[in-house]
């Protein structure tokens, strides 16, 4: 099971918004046939798998990162390349929620007289498709906060300017983090200062699917003429208050209306409309107020925090904007996950304490 969720980490920036999927087959001890889903619209792990283990595919047991699919999507079920395939056992990490599997993959392997246990390296395997469970149990993508700070807490100078806090090795591993995510978000804020790209740059040869750009620009006025994300290099939604009516799409650039709270978009809403669309993770590099009040609402799944040894000053802007606290027992507590160099700066992968 360990070999198969290796297999299904490969395809971690291209099977948006598919989960990802690693198959291993076995029989009398050995590796017969291993496969991952390399790409939506694409076969599944479990046909790749059969596929190179031929004959021997009968009699054997496969291990499978995630409960076969048991209906016609893009391709046919995977519970019947299994069966035919004549495997005669299945093991399998964790259970599809999606409507259409939900139990039936397994069922119909039960059915055909397979043996299946299910629950072998459960958390493992959720958590790389971490994303696709929060879609489909929660409505809503898993939101990655990606933040950069100086020594003493700051995110930008006093008139904004924040290129660049950290160094080359830092930022090169944000890039990695954007292939792996089906949107990239920004505020408005970021948006008119920084003019951002929001494109995943990589030096290797990766196949990545680009990430939907998506910027929130309640008033349609953080944008100007001939700003990159209007440049069409990636696909871009701007999400903008629903008190004022949509532009038409162009070049690669849509636009959507969603209900505005206090003046300030919904963000219940925006989260449920990225849901919809399909994203699974999604990566927010946003300002201190974005920021913040995602955090402060209890929608912030895990935060990626680069910290440059270098001091920015008082006067610059702090990491997020969150409510005062009159004592201790208010503070929000973290756990750390993970904890790295890169170059000068460290890189902490952090999630809520009560998540």
């Amino acid at each position: 099971m360990a070999q198969a969720l290796r297999l299904a980490e490969r395809g971690t920036t291209t099977t948006r918004p598919n989960p990802r999927v690693g198959c291993v087959l076995v029989r009398d001890g050995s590796v017969v046939g291993s496969g991952w889903h390399q790409r939506a619209g694409g076969p599944h792990a479990e046909v790749f798998a059969v596929r190179e283990a031929a004959d021997r595919a009968r009699g054997a047991t496969a291990y499978v990162t995630l409960e076969p699919c048991a209906h016609h999507g893009r391709t046919p079920p995977c519970a019947d390349a299994l069966v035919a395939a004549g495997v005669a056992r299945v093991v399998v990490a964790c259970e599809d929620p999606f409507p259409q599997v939900a139990g039936n993959g397994l069922a119909r392997l039960r059915d055909a007289g397979i043996a299946v246990d299910c629950g072998l390296m459960r958390d493992a395997a959720r958590d790389i498709n971490r994303g696709f469970f929060s879609r489909i149990e929660r409505g809503r993508p898993w939101l990655r906060l990606k933040l950069a700070q100086s020594l003493d807490g700051r995110t930008a100078l006093h008139n904004g300017v924040s290129q660049w806090i950290t160094g080359p090795a830092a930022r090169a591993d944000v890039q990695r983090w954007r292939a792996r995510s089906c949107a990239i978000l920004t505020g408005a804020g970021t948006a008119r200062v920084d003019d951002p790209r929001l494109t995943v740059r990589l030096d290797h040869d990766t196949a990545v699917v680009a990430p939907l750009r998506v910027v929130l620009d309640a008033r349609l006025d953080a944008l100007a003429p001939g700003c990159h994300l209007l440049d069409g290099s990636a696909p871009t939604l701007i999400v903008h208050g629903d008190d004022r009516p949509s532009p038409a799409p162009r070049d690669g650039v849509e636009y959507r209306a969603l209900p505005l709270r206090e003046s300030r978009l919904d963000l219940q809403a925006v989260l449920v409309e990225l849901g919809r669309r399909g994203i699974n993770e999604l990566q927010v590099e946003a300002g201190p107020t974005l920021g913040g009040a995602l955090f402060a609402t209890g929608f912030v799944d895990e935060l990626l925090l680069y910290v440059a040894p270098v001091l920015l000053g008082d006067s610059g802007f702090p990491l997020l904007a969150l409510p005062l606290l009159s004592d201790m027992a208010g503070r929000w507590p973290l756990r750390v996950l993970d904890q790295r160099q890169l170059g000068d700066d460290q890189r902490l992968l952090l999630r809520p304490a009560a998540a």
